[in-house]
């Protein structure tokens, strides 16, 4: 996965990092997949989903509130 991607944190990640993703909105934009990646550990590869798979996990998140 590109290192110089712009990542933008979860709006739900704490100060000290908490348990949240990263993803690359510009690249999402590009090319229509997105690109995540743990917060933790922006070291360990990521992971590249389709818009609709991404869609969907979000979708998942907000309906358990």
């Amino acid at each position: 996965m590109n290192a110089d991607l712009a990542w933008v944190k979860s709006s739900y990640s704490s100060a000290d990092g908490g348990n949240c993703l990263e993803w690359a909105p510009s690249a999402a934009l590009a090319t229509g997949a997105i690109p995540i990646r743990d917060s933790k550990d922006t070291r360990l590869p990521g992971i590249t989903v389709s818009g609709s798979a991404w869609s969907a996990f979000v979708g998942s998140l907000k309906a358990q509130g």
